[in-house]
């Protein structure tokens, strides 16, 4: 036979180290901001169950409505919590009518006209409704697929939600399947809702996980000043597309840009002006971008940017679009505003590149040259043609500026 006072002390148990353990996610990690509200969801869940036992050492009714509140409170910021996760604001309101209306119910037909049926579908209610609210968050694909905890997290609901119907109809029919009655029933079904409500905490902690794994590596491929791309994301990214040129035959091109005077910038103003420049021009550079295309800081003064599908004559308009941006920008500088120049090279991928980033890299930097040398301030664009000028750029190559 199980036993209903020993059941719920396990619950109580189970969800003080569940919410300690919360407690240390969210000290750990302080922007976390679910983690905050699925500690409180395990702490108010184990408080509520802590105040239903006490309803066996006395008569008064006053415990059990406590700790149906508690246990109602627990499932609503439960609830709050996928929606902090899933970055959504918090629907205090909302929680906060669900809850009052079902602890409201609960208690009118506990205390005032004591009716078990409509008791317990107000006490259910209170506990499903928030997660039913949350249930079409954790289904939503996010960055194309659901997690394995969200995944998780849904069946358990799924599964709680199944649970507490039954119990419904259950009282409905006739049973008593409530707190009050004590029965092997009951038990079962406490058993069954303290191993679920376990599982949908594994299923948040493993959404944590996922979540905080993604941002280390995302954070391993962000350049930590502008935001953009680092060098490493910009060579996986030019990888990938070398690879997908050399199976469909379509080209991509490559903006190499450097900042004009950028060592005079930082001497003459100092570093944090310097950092103030790079960020500003990230931000212009990106105004005159694609969805798609690929800003990089590669170190120091020095950007690329990957454009997919693009010829040369599509990289070479995007060139004159961003440099024109910056002049633009330092025409209308004035006081102590640092104007920014900058100057830039564009290559196109072709078949002898093929699978070698690097070479297509050193095409851009050949025009990168050829700009510099043509007065800085400007764009140049790779020409793999024999070179028609006496002074050769490069053996073999040379670089031209497009009409």
């Amino acid at each position: 036979m199980l036993n209903v006072p020993t059941l719920w002390t396990v619950f109580v148990v189970n969800f003080l180290a569940l919410g300690l353990i919360w407690a240390y996610v969210t000290r750990s990690y302080p922007k976390f901001a679910a983690a905050r509200f699925w500690m409180a969801s395990s702490f108010v869940g184990a408080t509520g169950a802590m105040a239903a036992l006490v309803r066996l050492f006395v008569t008064s009714p006053v415990p059990l409505l406590l700790g149906g509140a508690g246990i109602i409170a627990a499932s609503c910021f439960a609830a709050m919590g996928i929606q902090r996760f899933y970055g959504r604001p918090v629907a205090w309101r909302m929680m906060i009518a669900t809850a009052a209306l079902s602890v409201g119910g609960t208690a009118f037909f506990l205390l005032v006209f004591d009716q078990m049926q409509l008791r317990m579908t107000f006490y259910t209610l209170g506990q499903a409704v928030p997660l039913l609210l949350a249930l079409r968050l954790l289904l939503s694909p996010q960055d194309g697929r659901v997690s394995p905890g969200a995944w998780l997290a849904s069946i358990v609901i799924l599964t709680i939600i199944g649970i507490f119907v039954a119990r419904v109809v259950g009282n409905l029919l006739g049973g008593d399947f409530s707190a009050v009655a004590g029965s092997q029933g009951h038990a079962v079904m406490v058993l069954g809702l303290l191993f679920l409500s376990m599982t949908l905490n594994f299923g948040f902690l493993l959404m944590a996980m996922d979540r905080l794994r993604n941002e280390v590596a995302d954070l391993a491929l962000l350049d930590d000043l502008t935001g953009v791309a680092n060098r490493r994301h910009l060579l996986q990214r030019l990888g990938e597309e070398c690879a997908r040129s050399e199976r469909s035959g379509e080209p991509f091109s490559l903006l190499v840009i450097d900042l004009d005077g950028f060592k005079n910038i930082n001497d003459t103003h100092g570093h944090a002006a310097g950092d103030a420049c790079l960020q500003h021009f990230t931000l212009m550079a990106q105004t005159r971008l694609r969805p798609g295309d690929m800003l990089a800081r590669t170190g120091g003064d020095e950007f690329c940017v990957v454009l997919p599908s693009s010829s040369l004559r599509e990289a070479a308009a995007i060139a004159r679009r961003v440099l024109e941006v910056c002049r633009q920008d330092a025409a209308a500088c004035n006081g102590k505003d640092i104007p920014i120049a900058i100057s830039i090279g564009a290559a196109q991928w072709d078949r002898d590149i093929g699978q070698f980033p690097d070479r297509l890299i050193a095409h851009a930097d050949h025009a990168l040259y050829a700009a510099k040398k043509n007065g800085k301030n400007d764009f140049a664009v790779y020409d793999p043609a024999p070179p028609l000028s006496p002074e050769p750029i490069g053996p073999g190559k040379a670089a031209r500026k497009f009409a």
